[in-house]
């Protein structure tokens, strides 16, 4: 817990890191990896919108500096005009277990409470994903229940745990914004 966690735009410098991370299936584990996919899309995004759209975003999680992993928010549409955001994560394997993605969570739900009109950050997760799921609860988020067949995976539909938090649950923690690093 020693690690000074924080969140910072992505740079162009970051693309082989993102690009490493996501398209190796060691790297992605076994929650994330999706198949082979272009890997050119992130410098595509990159050159779109620098991974700081309206809808979507992915920001750089570093510890102590040193990139570590992403994370990532985007709009999910619910009734009527009424809108959240849904949030992601992933973790370098040397930085998994250290509660880095607790934090990281934690400042991303702080950041977008304070920067958006948003009522509700929600986060989905395999039912199977344990770590992410503690690391959820440990970031303030309560669990809602499972989604049955909402993610397909190795071959097969998934069912996924559904999190979530409102704006009234979480109270910064004492930071100003933007908290130390971020700089969306």
């Amino acid at each position: 817990m020693d690690d000074h966690v924080e969140l910072r735009a992505m740079a162009e410098a970051d693309l082989p890191f993102v690009e490493r991370l996501r398209t190796d299936p060691d790297l992605a584990g076994p929650f994330l990896w999706d198949g082979w996919r272009d890997p050119r899309r992130f410098r595509r995004r990159w050159e779109q919108d620098g991974w700081l759209g309206a809808d979507t975003a992915t920001l750089v999680v570093t510890a102590d500096t040193d990139p570590i992993g992403v994370v990532s928010y985007r709009r999910i549409t619910m009734a009527g005009v009424a809108w959240c955001w849904s949030i992601g994560i992933s973790l370098m394997p040397e930085a998994r277990g250290r509660g880095i993605g607790a934090r990281a969570q934690r400042t991303l739900v702080e950041y977008l409470f304070v920067y958006t009109l948003a009522h509700r950050v929600q986060a989905e997760t395999d039912v199977d994903n344990i770590a992410e799921q503690r690391a959820l609860e440990k970031a303030g988020f309560t669990r809602e229940g499972v989604i049955r067949g909402y993610a397909f995976l190795g071959g097969g539909y998934r069912d996924e745990v559904l999190y979530s938090v409102l704006r009234h649950e979480m109270p910064p923690g004492g930071n100003t914004f933007p908290p130390p690093g971020v700089t969306v």
